[in-house]
C-alpha cells in the first residue's frame, strides 16, 4: 500500500472515530471557526500542534515555518496574523519552538548544506544575527546540542518580543486587551511543553532589550 493511500484510509478511520464520540462535531465545524489561539510553530514533522496539546479540531489556528519565525516581510505569516487578530479575534498567540531544531542548528553551525537551499538560507538569516548577539553567552556551552537548545529558547523569546512590537498586535491590545503572547518550547525527548516567556497588553509600553538584535541589524 502506498503511503498516501494509507493516509486516506487513516482519515476515514479518524473521521469515524471522531463522529462516534461527538456525532455533531463536523456539523458545528462546518458553520465556522472560533479558535482560542494562533499557533506559530516549526514545520518539523515531529511537532504536530494539535496532537501535542491534545486539542480538538477548531481550537488552534495554525501557521508553521522553519524555526517558527515572525517576519514582517513575510506576507504569509503577516496575513495569518492579520486574520487571526481582526477576523477571528484570538485570545492568545503561541510561538512554539522545539529542542533539537534543525533550522537553529544550521544558523549556529553555518551548515554548508544550506548552500544548495538558498531560500532556506535566506529564511534562517535572522537567526544568525541572534546567534551573533549572544555569542559570548553561547560560548559557555561545550556541546552543540546544548547550544542549539539554548538558542531555541532565545528564539521564541525574540519572536514574542517581535510580535509585541507589531502594529497589528498593539492595535489589538488597545482595542480589546488581547491577545496574550506566549513563547513555548517542545521537548522531542519527553513530549512535554515548557513555558518560556509571555507578554500581554500591560507590556505595550515596555520594549525589552531581548529583541534589540533585530533593530540594530536592520
Amino acid at each position: 500500500m502506498q503511503f498516501t493511500d494509507r493516509l486516506l484510509l487513516e482519515n476515514r478511520a479518524w473521521a469515524a472515530g471522531i463522529r462516534a464520540a461527538d456525532p455533531e462535531i463536523f456539523s458545528r465545524l462546518h458553520q465556522g471557526q472560533a479558535p482560542g489561539a494562533l499557533w506559530i510553530g516549526c514545520c518539523d514533522s515531529r511537532v504536530p500542534a494539535e496532537q501535542i496539546c491534545n486539542a480538538s479540531p477548531g481550537e488552534l489556528f495554525i501557521h508553521r515555518n522553519i524555526a517558527n519565525l515572525v517576519d514582517e516581510n513575510d506576507a504569509n505569516v503577516m496575513s495569518v496574523l492579520e486574520y487571526a487578530l481582526k477576523a477571528l479575534e484570538v485570545e492568545h498567540i503561541i510561538v512554539c519552538g522545539h529542542r533539537g531544531c534543525g533550522g537553529i542548528q544550521a544558523a549556529i553551525s553555518g551548515d554548508e548544506a544550506l548552500a544548495a537551499l538558498p531560500r532556506v538560507e535566506s529564511h534562517v538569516g535572522q537567526l544568525r544575527q541572534l546567534v551573533a548577539v549572544h555569542a559570548d553567552e553561547l560560548n559557555r556551552f561545550t556541546q552543540l546540542g546544548d547550544k542549539v537548545d539554548h538558542v531555541v529558547e532565545l528564539n521564541v523569546t525574540a519572536q514574542v518580543e517581535r510580535l509585541a512590537e507589531l502594529s497589528l498586535v498593539r492595535e489589538s491590545w488597545a482595542a480589546r486587551r488581547a491577545p496574550t503572547l506566549h513563547g513555548w518550547v517542545y521537548d522531542l525527548a519527553s513530549g512535554q511543553l515548557d513555558d518560556v516567556v509571555s507578554r500581554g497588553p500591560a507590556d505595550a509600553d515596555a520594549i525589552p532589550e531581548a529583541n534589540g538584535w533585530r533593530r540594530a541589524a536592520s
